[in-house]
């Protein structure tokens, strides 16, 4: 079993990857899923799944629910298929598809989110509003300014309650040639927010 805890933070090199592919690392992914704030029976839509770590890592955590890994890439989607397998994970579905165009018609409906990338994606947060249950959370990742912006701007306009921004600045020992140094993991802002019971 490639790995027997019950405990999150997969190690990075575990997973089947593509170049060009991005992955969420294993610090950024804690403080990922930590917001999420899964349950047992959760059911997860994950927007751009890219590797498929967060799928990997939630199914495991989420026995009884049901996590859908949304990819636009056939290859890439493969590609999360292959590391759901690696890890025997199969309560995860992969659907080939761009957000928000191919959110209409998924089930089940979600009582979390999560947003790892996705144009344009003012849009696929309203669109995703619209899906999730009330009192569920929506998680989302912004690499840079503009989508940090466009996010909490999205937010606000939902009338999100209980926002919540995080940026992560990981530092990774690393040897280089004869010395061990600080790397840095390239800084991530995670934002959630949840919908009001209706």
């Amino acid at each position: 079993m490639l790995w027997p805890y019950t405990t999150p933070g997969i190690s990075d090199d575990l997973f089947e990857r593509l170049p060009g592919i991005p992955l969420s690392k294993r610090e950024v992914r804690l403080l990922l899923i930590s917001a999420l704030r899964l349950k047992a029976d959760s059911v997860l839509w994950d927007i751009g799944a890219g590797t498929g770590t967060i799928p990997v890592e939630t199914g495991l955590l989420c026995p009884k629910g049901k996590i859908i890994a949304v990819e636009r890439d056939e290859e890439v989607a493969s590609l999360i298929r292959r590391n759901c397998d690696r890890f025997s994970v199969a309560n995860v579905e992969v659907i080939e598809g761009s957000a928000p165009d191919c959110l209409e018609g998924l089930h089940p409906l979600p009582d979390r989110v999560c947003i790892e990338g996705g144009r344009p994606i003012e849009e696929i947060l309203k669109q995703v509003w619209q899906y999730l249950k009330p009192g569920g959370r929506v998680v989302a990742t912004a690499a840079n300014l503009e989508s940090l912006y466009l996010i909490s701007e999205g937010l606000a306009k939902l009338q999100a309650r209980n926002i919540d921004v995080v940026q992560a600045a990981v530092n990774r020992l690393e040897t280089r040639g004869i010395h061990q140094i600080f790397a840095a993991v390239d800084p991530i802002f995670i934002l959630s927010g949840e919908k009001l019971d209706s």
